[in-house]
């Protein structure tokens, strides 16, 4: 695996600050024209931008820029690194068995069904399949589709639980919000149902007065004298 330099552009700026090097030197191991390396000892670009020690990062050592330094002709060679860092695969489509490939449209139907909330572009990172076999199996237009079966892609070993759970995750973030405070079964709540007394009779009670009383209390009196004579 080739080395390359950690920001070429900062290391120049650097290189030009911090030691005698050429142009033509720094250059040469920036992967920078000349006339660029000297634009930036003039000010004139890299306005800006902080210098980057290629001591510090293990690039260079302090004894190869010396040498370099006395030597006008002598090129700087990056240094091994002391560790190795693998490069990332880029993801491809998800591989399926040739075994398991006859369960896939299975698997599909099983996704459709148990997460609709799942995309057409998530499905097809877990079961690796097409757009246009998931809409068959969706419409019910497969050529097979009399005779698929719900089948769990993780239970079939297409893909791992750890996926499906990361893309079902994903899609419930797309899903509409439930408002807070909304009744979930559909009931009133009760300050809208209880029964309000009406405030009519209350009134009439409260609009008695003292004499009213007495005057009931009087008609009872007669009432009870007549009746003992």
């Amino acid at each position: 695996m080739a080395t390359k330099l950690l920001m070429p552009k900062a290391t120049a700026v650097w290189l030009v600050d911090n030691t005698a090097l050429t142009f033509e030197q720094i250059g040469a191991l920036c992967n920078l024209h000349t006339l660029e390396v000297k634009s930036i000892a003039d000010g004139d670009s890299a306005q800006g931008i902080k210098g980057l020690d290629p001591i510090q990062t293990g690039q260079l050592s302090r004894d190869q820029i010396k040498e370099s330094e006395a030597d006008p002709d002598k090129k700087l060679v990056l240094l091994e690194p002391k560790v190795v860092v693998p490069e990332l695969k880029k993801k491809g489509p998800r591989y399926t068995p040739v075994s398991r490939r006859q369960d896939r449209p299975n698997a599909i139907l099983w996704l459709v069904r148990s997460h609709p909330e799942l995309r057409d572009s998530q499905i097809i990172r877990l079961v690796g399949t097409t757009k246009t076999t998931i809409s068959a199996i969706r419409d019910r237009t497969h050529w097979n589709s009399a005779n698929l079966q719900p089948l769990d892609p993780v239970t079939l070993g297409i893909c791992s639980q750890i996926d499906l759970d990361f893309e079902v995750a994903k899609a419930a973030k797309y899903l509409p919000q439930v408002e807070e405070g909304a009744a979930e079964d559909g009931l009133l709540p009760a300050s809208e149902t209880q029964i309000v007394e009406p405030e009519v009779e209350l009134q009439k009670d409260e609009e008695l007065d003292a004499e009213s009383v007495f005057k009931n209390f009087g008609a009872m009196g007669e009432g009870s004298e007549s009746t003992d004579s």
